[in-house]
């Protein structure tokens, strides 16, 4: 389970590097902000989160849409070459990220959040799990499985990929590169804002914890290799399994180090990932 959830948070974070090419250091205060949002209309409107995705999705995937247009394109359309572009972005998603951090410090404080919802143990296959973790899951298997059939089966997925494999060549055949990149980072926003709603069911967050997903949804995006989803997913499974397995057995403590010790062995043996070509 905490696999899936790792990888329902880098899913967003494929899109927005893998196709737009915007390294977004800002993505787990995005993250954060999702989840304060769903812990407000929880607490103060007694508003499920369920519900509250309908309200927290579309808002996130426009807020994203005009970062895009209005922060990013500039860079976008000024960058000579894709590696610059990277430079840039993370530049200034950097800034980005204080931006936000700072904005929600001002609103809730440095302190921890949480807030109860069907937190009801469940038995399976022999362990009690909580219903709100099963839940989340559930949505992330859901998401990830519709994600993948949208960017396999339709027109639009289609040109998502080819902007993500090459841009240039992608206008060859008349697809606007700058509008599918822009759909592309938003779509990521919509992502990461689900990922957010749906941990904040059962886990504690502040304002400044989001740095901690956006490094942990980093480790899977390039495990994977960039711009994969596939790859995403398996990359997630198992950081997830091996952060379980090992709190479990030896030392929680050390659950960092083997997301590290696992990031290196994977790209010492496949330096672009997982399911990532090697450019030549």
């Amino acid at each position: 389970m905490l696999g899936g959830m790792y990888a329902l948070i880098a899913m967003g974070l494929t899109l927005q590097y893998g196709v737009a090419r915007i390294m977004n250091l800002s993505y787990g205060e995005f993250l954060v902000a999702a989840a304060f949002a769903s812990y407000w209309l929880f607490t103060g409107w007694a508003l499920s989160p369920l519900l509250g995705l309908t309200l927290v999705i579309p808002l996130s995937f426009g807020v994203s849409y005009a970062l895009y247009r209005v922060l990013l394109t500039p860079l976008v359309r000024r960058a000579r070459t894709r590696d610059a572009l990277e430079v840039e972005s993370i530049l200034a998603t950097f800034g980005m990220m204080f931006i936000v951090q700072g904005i929600m410090l001002a609103m809730f404080g440095g302190a921890y959040y949480s807030y109860s919802f069907l937190a009801i143990p469940v038995q399976l296959l022999g362990e009690s799990l909580a219903l709100n973790r099963l839940m989340a899951f559930g949505l992330a298997v859901v998401i990830g499985l519709a994600l993948y059939l949208a960017l396999t089966r339709t027109r639009i997925g289609t040109s998502i990929r080819a902007v993500a494999v090459d841009p240039a060549a992608a206008q060859l055949v008349a697809i606007n590169v700058a509008q599918t990149s822009a759909l592309a980072f938003a779509l990521g926003g919509a992502l990461v804002a689900t990922a957010g709603v749906l941990i904040s069911m059962f886990l504690t967050f502040s304002a400044s914890s989001g740095v901690v997903f956006t490094m942990k949804a980093l480790i899977i995006v390039v495990m994977g290799g960039v711009g994969n989803l596939l790859g995403c997913l398996v990359a997630g499974l198992l950081l997830g399994l091996s952060e379980a397995l090992v709190a479990t057995y030896v030392d929680p403590g050390l659950t960092l180090a083997v997301n590290f010790a696992l990031f290196l062995t994977v790209l010492l043996i496949k330096p672009a990932g997982l399911f990532g070509r090697a450019q030549r």
